[in-house]
């Protein structure tokens, strides 16, 4: 089975045209690294003896209830972050605001309103390099993230395509920030207002945080070692609650569920062996033990992210890092084996209104037979 972050058009993406860069910057070679500083809040381990929130029995029996049937996984298709590395040579492009796309997603609103997305004033209108055959993520998502190593800047996107006539990028939301800043946006200062989407004002997370933090990359998982926290998504986000760092907001429809923000970690004594896991798969539980999942976004079931690779002919997770498709891998972990952590002071008010699109799946029956 298949978990996605559900976005709600793709027939748009039809103008997107498949790509096969190479993991080489444009004009420079490919050097990742750690994103954002070494004291971010995504770069800090859980450390010993973490308190544990006082739900989290109730919590986690909703993950074990999910109507998914699935423990938590990992997307490595489908529904993932591809993350472009650029230099000063890529040639520079607007990504416009596209009012129609927006417009589109009315289906978003309650009453027949209409919901409008918004990129970041400090990325609307102003040139980013775009690599000649970018390609965002499969899916109705279309998420898309570029970073320069180099220059320490980055920028992401959420819902990008192509105009197949004009050969326009267009975006519904749209975020540049510092590469090696904290990787947390201020809270409030966004502007949003309760029952607002975020995404109005620029995030392309739902929790408003940058689109690739957390993202399983690739390089990490073959040196052997990840050292940050993992993003994640699931169905029962709690309704206007958030943990603030690294959520400033929340799409959580769910009264009584998981504030976006949380971290839920993997048993740290756990012994992994046990499980049906590769080399690689080893490396990403170990990181769930160490830094744990921090919730930034809605989806149906329980899902991580894994570093987009399709467009990369060089690069696959085949062999090392299994999804939905697959038997075995992370999913293989029963959800008994996690926690979520006490968000103690951190916890704030604030987010979107409840909405048809989220009811819907939230009301889905189980059936695991």
């Amino acid at each position: 089975m298949k978990y996605w972050l559900f976005g709600l058009l793709s027939l748009l993406l039809s103008g997107c045209q498949s790509a096969t860069p190479t993991s080489e910057a444009e004009g420079g070679a490919y050097s990742p690294q750690r994103f954002f500083s070494a004291g971010s809040f995504w770069n800090q381990p859980i450390g010993e003896n973490p308190k544990i929130a006082p739900q989290n029995e109730a919590w986690i029996q909703l993950l074990a209830n999910d109507p998914s049937c699935e423990n938590i996984g990992v997307n490595v298709k489908s529904y993932t972050i591809p993350i472009y590395s650029v230099d000063s040579t890529t040639p520079r492009k607007v990504i416009r605001e596209h009012a129609e796309l927006q417009m589109g997603h009315s289906n978003f609103a309650e009453d027949g309103g209409d919901s409008l997305y918004h990129q970041h004033p400090d990325f609307r209108g102003q040139p980013i390099p775009i690599p000649e055959h970018l390609s965002p993520s499969p899916g109705s998502d279309a998420h898309v993230a570029i970073v320069d190593y180099a220059a320490g800047k980055a920028w992401d996107m959420w819902y990008v395509f192509r105009d197949s006539s004009s050969g326009q990028w267009f975006s519904n939301t749209g975020m540049a920030y510092d590469l090696y800043g904290d990787g947390v946006f201020e809270a409030g200062s966004f502007g949003a207002r309760p029952g607002e989407s975020i995404h109005q004002y620029g995030p392309g997370r739902a929790a408003g945080v940058p689109v690739f933090a957390g993202t399983i990359m690739y390089h990490e998982v073959v040196a052997g070692k990840i050292e940050h926290k993992l993003a994640g998504a699931l169905r029962y986000a709690d309704y206007q609650n958030f943990v603030y760092p690294p959520a400033t907001w929340t799409d959580g429809n769910y009264e009584g569920g998981i504030p976006e923000g949380s971290t839920i970690q993997l048993d740290p004594g756990l012994d992994l062996d046990q499980f049906d896991l590769t080399d690689g798969e080893k490396v990403v539980a170990r990181a769930m033990q160490e830094y744990g999942i921090v919730i930034v976004d809605f989806a149906v079931g329980t899902t991580t992210y894994a570093e987009g690779l399709w467009y990369d002919e060089s690069r696959s997770w085949g062999g090392i890092l299994r999804g939905w498709e697959e038997p075995g891998g992370i999913k293989s972990i029963p959800v008994k084996h996690y926690r979520v952590l006490d968000p103690a002071g951190n916890l704030r008010s604030g987010g979107d209104q409840k909405k048809a699109f989220f009811q819907k799946f939230l009301a889905q029956e189980r059936d695991c037979d």
